[in-house]
């Protein structure tokens, strides 16, 4: 498969000029939110393709460069831009966070799907993802990343990073991903598919959306906490008991609505279990950061990627109540770990 190439093209299109904001803090901290049109070879597709990449480069100007990724349903906005726009991880990332962005600068993009190419591939790979983000390293001028820190399907695309472009990375940081999906997880989201694609053919794809979601709340959330919050009596009105965990999911499904879209959903879904690297073909030292917890990522299968891993690696347990989602709420555990892991200055 050929390696990345940066389309002929300018690398920023007229139309997406990078829009350079000065962060009012102490030490003048800048963010790029731009995107930058690129041509890669899609693993699912017959011929190299254009595509714009979406992206956010956020801290200190001239500070090294960190890769943050989180799982399908984030976007590129990790850390607060003091602009009124909030982060997915700014717990962890921001001035004094454990990814302190006095000292480094933050890269991240929104994930691709097969509609974002000009010719559009059957489907998008974690591969696709890398090559993407390897390709904009290149057209930012970077020549390499210190770090590229990945959570849940992050983490599935820093491993492909490493394996396909180890010089453009230093360090890798796997919270909650393996080189492969579980059967088990598979499954699980093979049913999520089926309601999305049984909610386009019926027309509720709303409906469908939102069930979808509810399903795959149950396995990012561990049983314990389930068991803490919603082990009250159920309640009975209109005719049927309502579960006080009803009133949760449902609330989950309809703000999932409000955000994502059906067939971003399809191809990223469908990613995670198309992802398949082989853990000797990474050479890049690693930590990797797993939660007992998660039912969709076991223990077992980090135990195995960190034997088979080609490069020093280690492995960090936290124990917590949140599942696969632990990576989004165990903020203080993760905390002095990635400062740990994490090759640069960073906060206290």
């Amino acid at each position: 498969m050929k390696m990345p190439q940066l389309a002929n093209s300018p690398s920023v299109d007229d139309r997406h000029t990078a829009v350079v904001v000065p962060l009012h803090s102490r030490s003048a901290l800048t963010e790029q939110c731009s995107s930058r049109r690129l041509s890669l070879q899609p693993t699912y597709g017959a011929k190299p393709s254009n595509v714009d990449v979406r992206y956010q480069w956020i801290g200190a100007p001239d500070a090294p460069t960190i890769i943050v990724q989180g799982g399908i349903s984030a976007d590129r906005h990790v850390a607060n831009n003091g602009q009124g726009k909030m982060g997915w991880w700014e717990e962890l990332v921001g001035q004094d966070k454990a990814i302190d962005l006095a000292h480094c600068r933050v890269l991240s993009i929104d994930w691709l799907t097969p509609d974002d190419y000009e010719d559009k591939p059957r489907a998008i790979s974690s591969e696709d993802q890398a090559d993407a983000l390897a390709a904009l390293v290149d057209a930012l001028g970077i020549r390499s990343v210190v770090a590229f820190v990945g959570s849940s399907y992050g983490a599935m695309v820093a491993m492909a990073f490493a394996a396909r472009h180890p010089g453009k990375v230093e360090k890798l940081v796997l919270i909650a991903g393996a080189h492969r999906s579980h059967p088990m997880s598979t499954a699980q989201r093979a049913i999520q598919r089926q309601i999305l694609r049984l909610g386009q053919a019926t027309g509720k794809i709303e409906e469908a959306l939102s069930l979808a979601r509810q399903l795959a709340m149950t396995t990012y959330r561990g049983n314990e906490e389930f068991a803490r919050r919603f082990a009250s009596t159920p309640d009975y009105r209109e005719g049927r008991f309502h579960f006080p965990v009803e009133e949760y999911l449902l609330h989950a499904g309809r703000r999932f609505v409000e955000r994502f879209d059906i067939e971003r959903f399809l191809a990223l879904s469908e990613s995670i279990d198309l992802h398949d690297i082989v853990p000797e073909e990474v050479l890049v030292p690693a930590t990797l950061i797993g939660f007992p917890s998660d039912r969709l990522v076991p223990f077992a299968d980090l135990c195995q990627l960190q034997r088979r891993l080609r490069g020093a690696a280690t492995l960090e347990v936290i124990d917590s109540p949140y599942g696969h989602d632990a990576f989004l709420k165990e903020a203080q555990q993760l905390a002095p770990l990635l400062r740990q892991a994490i090759p640069c200055p960073r906060g206290a």
